[in-house]
């Protein structure tokens, strides 16, 4: 039985964590709804939310793109982070700002594993 390490699990740790928060967004039950149109976003934008979690669950999920999709995903929690904290709801800032903060290390991984490889 092979070892997996905590580098290759968190790209997948992550990933998922995006596919739950788009599904969750996507379907957007009453509460999670009701607090998109509280922070003033259009009656739409709960959709466009969970399209860019799922975009960046899929790119997370390929090596080639883990770049991107990290990139993306840190941008989708930091807006995540900053509607909150503008409306004072510090209690929900924990789990965007920790998965900001791993999209950045995945993204960190990313980078130095494309600058380590030989270019053809």
């Amino acid at each position: 039985m092979s070892k997996i390490s905590w580098r290759q699990a968190l790209p997948f740790a992550l990933a998922t964590f995006f596919v739950v928060g788009s599904l969750s967004n996507v379907v957007a039950p009453g509460s999670i709804y009701e607090e998109y149109l509280k922070w003033g976003y259009p009656r739409w934008f709960h959709f466009v939310t969970g399209a860019l979690e799922f975009t960046a669950a899929v790119l997370l999920f390929r090596v080639p793109s883990r770049l991107l999709g990290s990139a993306l995903g840190c941008t989708v929690m930091l807006a995540a982070l900053a509607t909150v904290i503008v409306h004072g709801e510090y209690a929900h800032a924990v789990p965007p700002l920790v998965a900001a903060a791993l999209s950045l290390v995945v993204g960190r991984m990313s980078w130095r594993k494309r600058i380590a490889l030989p270019s053809h």
